[in-house]
């Protein structure tokens, strides 16, 4: 894995702050490199590096608009898995992923009797902590907005019964392979079953393109249940690979991310500038 990610993550979340603050102006490569204090050559290799196209082009893919976009010319249906190729615990169709679910009785002993492994790695979004038991990760992180002591105290308080330890090693391979959008990852999903629902949902949800809120509570069956839809959505644990930047409000506007709006705008632009160069 390229152990710069982090860093890249921070100057495009600066890149974020500068775009959001010139609404209406588009910064020129020698503006936005000159206010990071960065020579135009090494910043526009940063940002292709990093985001698989130019500054200048990735800059349609940051604006506040661009969510409305998406929902205008990605949007997806989830009428059926067999759409996108999801059947039970098989392959997903965006990464290797294979993800076995916890039963509602093993979820209401709160992780009793689970022993959770941890440890942080480097990603295209910043830190990231991961955990996962030997079936597979049951949590991904990210914090750069929140910070490393609330994200590790975030995930810990979702399975207070179960026991900790760090050993990234024992998730190295996983992990990396999810970044990397390689091999084969596993999950173990932990929630309550409504929650799996809303994530199985989730999952059928292609990389660069996005649904809503509504349309995912239409697809378990409940048209009504928008708003428990949404808390399900926001208390996924394992963020990016559970693709819950991919929902948004039908009004176009971005919803919440639990790991902060500024993240999930840039794993939205990072996913589009690649489905566009694919």
């Amino acid at each position: 894995m390229d152990h710069d990610q982090s860093y890249h993550y921070h100057v495009m979340g600066r890149a974020i702050a500068l775009i959001d603050a010139q609404a209406d102006h588009v910064l020129s490569l020698d503006e936005l490199a000159g206010q990071m204090n960065m020579s135009a050559a090494h910043f526009q290799r940063l940002f292709s590096q990093w985001a698989g196209v130019s500054p200048k082009r990735y800059q349609q893919y940051l604006t506040l608009g661009h969510a409305k976009r998406l929902l205008t010319d990605r949007f997806t249906t989830l009428e059926t898995a067999d759409n996108v190729g999801l059947s039970g615990t098989g392959r997903l169709h965006d990464l290797f992923l294979r993800w076995e679910a916890m039963s509602p009785g093993e979820f209401a002993r709160a992780g009793g009797g689970l022993t959770i492994r941890w440890g942080w790695f480097d990603s295209p979004f910043g830190p990231a902590l991961s955990m996962g038991t030997d079936k597979g990760i049951c949590g991904i992180a990210f914090s750069s907005e929140a910070g490393p002591e609330e994200a590790m105290r975030d995930l810990t308080a979702r399975w207070p019964d179960a026991s900790f330890v760090e050993d990234p090693d024992s998730l190295r391979h996983w992990v990396e392979n999810a970044f990397a959008m390689t091999g084969e990852t596993k999950l173990h999903l932990i929630g309550a079953p409504f929650q799996l629902k809303v994530w199985e949902a989730l999952m059928r949800v292609p990389s660069g393109h996005v649904t809503t809120y509504s349309e995912i509570a239409r697809s378990i069956g409940n048209p009504k249940a928008v708003r428990a839809v949404g808390t399900a959505v926001g208390r996924n644990p394992v963020s990016f690979l559970i693709p819950c930047h991919r929902a948004l409000r039908k009004s176009g506007g971005l919803g919440g991310y639990h790991w902060g709006l500024p993240v999930k705008r840039a794993i939205l632009a990072w996913e589009s500038a690649r489905e566009d160069v694919a």
